[in-house]
């Protein structure tokens, strides 16, 4: 009986041992934070906060020094803790990667997520894909607070996913004008919240002039729109393959009605001008796109 006693004795010496030691590894191990940029919201509501605009054309945003703000003001209420990484939301037409995206990746830290954009520049699956990596960051303990900056309540759920695995989220806002930009079930929801005030956007945001403005929406050229025909093409060559493409050949000079819509609607997000009732500049399009696409295969 008694040797019993004494080997339950030594298995419990040697698991508060182990708990000592891996407690004492924990204790050495930095608290990890993430910064979790909706681009969405962050460009609608600073822009109309300091530019009076959402409108991405009228204003111009230094992404770079914004997030190196954020990434500062991150060390400062995570003082014991170190970054992840910056995590940028954003939509793009088939998810490809306009020029300022594209310069927003190759920062260091940042990881850039794109969701897609529809015909009415709204993003479509931006908020699943937060979710996806809050929730899996915090699972794999990869993070012990993340900092969201956006307001759509859709993120309810990406916030209560990443909660159940123990990291705490800190909602981040922007000042609004009037009201609130803000869903109240996000704010009930979060772990903490802080509002980011006018003087703090004022360096990065700057309001473009009139001339500049009314430029980005002057009416292209053809061989302006021709080009762009076949940029789109070679973007889509790129990323969907060649064989994907090749099924058009056949219908030349023909686009089926899906695939003509696709086109216009990307045309006039590099464009930045509207190209509906412009039956010379549509043609001109489609010139481009055959050009390229013909001399592809």
């Amino acid at each position: 009986m008694n040797d019993d006693l004494a080997a339950l004795a030594a298995r419990i010496d040697h698991t508060n041992e182990l708990l000592q030691r891996m407690l004492a590894e924990v204790a050495k191990t930095p608290s990890t934070h993430a910064i979790f940029v909706d681009a969405g919201y962050l460009y609608a509501a600073a822009g109309r906060l300091v530019a009076g605009t959402e409108d991405r054309r009228a204003f111009d945003l230094d992404t770079e020094g914004l997030i190196e703000a954020l990434i500062d003001r991150a060390r400062t209420i995570f003082a014991d803790s170190r970054l992840l990484r910056v995590y940028w939301y954003d939509g793009a037409r088939r998810r490809i990667h306009t020029a300022e995206q594209q310069s927003i990746a190759e920062l260091p830290d940042v990881k850039v997520r794109l969701g897609n954009l529809n015909a009415n520049n709204q993003q479509k699956g931006v908020d699943s894909l937060i979710r996806t990596d809050l929730e899996s960051l915090a699972r794999h303990r990869a993070i012990s607070d993340a900092a969201l900056l956006g307001g759509d309540e859709d993120l309810v759920s990406a916030v209560e996913a990443a909660q159940g695995y123990g990291a705490r989220v800190h909602l981040w806002g922007i000042e609004a004008p009037e009201g609130r930009n803000q869903a109240e079930p996000l704010l009930w929801e979060v772990d903490s919240q802080r509002t980011f005030d006018l003087d703090f956007f004022k360096p990065y945001v700057s309001r473009r002039t009139a001339a500049a403005y009314e430029a980005a929406g002057a009416r292209p050229t053809r061989e302006d729109v021709r080009f762009v025909g076949a940029q789109i093409v070679a973007k889509w060559l790129a990323a969907r393959g060649r064989e994907s493409l090749v099924e058009l050949l056949p219908g030349h000079p023909y686009l089926p009605g899906s695939v003509d819509q696709d086109l216009l609607v990307e045309a006039e997000g590099l464009l930045q001008y509207s190209l509906r009732g412009q039956a010379d500049l549509r043609r001109a399009l489609r010139d481009g796109f055959w050009e390229h696409l013909q001399a592809q295969y």
